[in-house]
């Protein structure tokens, strides 16, 4: 129900400011669609912002054909067959993702398109909604890591869980929630004789802790 442009936007700024990519990958974000979803071509693309933008913008229409596509048992329907090993299937796409893409910085646009794409997810039909989150959980989130976005590749799991295990994923975000203010008490009492032993030793530190995802608890 947005206008269009509110999606290339969206990938640009997770590009910028949750990736923390530079001019030439937010711009290849701006236009990722524009070859695909409009009657622009690469050629007038390279013509109007270089080469380098060019290349980028090619490398993301060439795996965002429906040929990056897999069905598992979940999400199989009447039209397609079910693939026995969805690991395995996963493992060879990005495998020729990783192949097909000369340049990291598509991957890093495709990745960031799929991550809005989860966001919004909730104005797709279900059927499409289970067989995006599955494809995500086998093949994205996975990339993400191998990437180093950490971050990101939690929040796809997150995603990917929330629609395919929409009762178990509200259960365990409110078990989180509600733990909150005992989780902290124990972390405090647990870190109190470390902490004094190393400000006893004066040396400068930061202590850190961290909330498994929701996924992980999963």
């Amino acid at each position: 129900g947005d206008p269009y442009i509110c999606h290339p936007l969206a990938v640009a700024r997770i590009v910028s400011k949750e990736i923390g990519m530079g001019s030439t990958t937010i711009a290849a974000a701006l236009l990722h669609d524009v070859v695909k979803e409009t009657k622009v071509t690469n050629e007038e693309i390279d013509e109007a912002f270089g080469l380098r933008i060019g290349n980028l913008v090619r490398g993301i229409t060439k795996i965002s054909g429906g040929n990056v596509r897999f069905v598992t048992e979940e999400t199989s329907d009447e039209h397609h067959h079910a693939i026995k090993n969805p690991e395995e299937q996963a493992e060879n796409f990005r495998n020729l993702l990783l192949t097909m893409s000369e340049d990291v910085r598509v991957l890093i646009v495709k990745i960031a398109d799929r991550l809005h794409n989860m966001r919004t997810l909730n104005a797709l039909s279900q059927f499409k909604q289970r067989r995006i989150a599955n494809e995500t959980l086998y093949l994205y989130a996975p990339l993400a890591y191998r990437l180093g976005l950490f971050n990101i590749k939690s929040e796809l799991e997150d995603l990917s869980l929330k629609f395919e295990h929409p009762e178990e994923y509200e259960e365990i975000k409110n078990l989180i929630k509600d733990s909150e203010a005992s989780r902290e008490r124990l972390v405090t009492t647990f870190a109190a004789p470390i902490v004094s032993m190393v400000e006893a030793l004066d040396l400068k530190y930061t202590f850190k802790y961290r909330m498994k995802s929701i996924f992980s608890t999963w």
